[in-house]
């Protein structure tokens, strides 16, 4: 009896599982090549940022 009480448990699970799946609203093409674009050039300029201050603080080290 306790199986069957968890196995409807998993059923209802995955029903409702479906259910929010199907509300979901998923990005389109153009949108996911668009973000991904954006995150890419974001990506870059931070790295960039990043080794020159890193550059920065070595040169003010080495003056020291």
């Amino acid at each position: 009896m306790a199986e069957e009480k968890e196995k409807k448990k998993k059923q209802s699970f995955f029903k409702g599982l479906k259910k929010e799946f199907r509300k979901v609203q998923w990005p389109t093409r153009g949108e996911v090549a668009k973000e991904t674009i954006a995150v890419t050039i974001i990506s870059v300029v931070v790295g960039a940022l990043i080794v020159l201050i890193d550059g920065l603080l070595q040169a003010g080290i080495h003056l020291l």
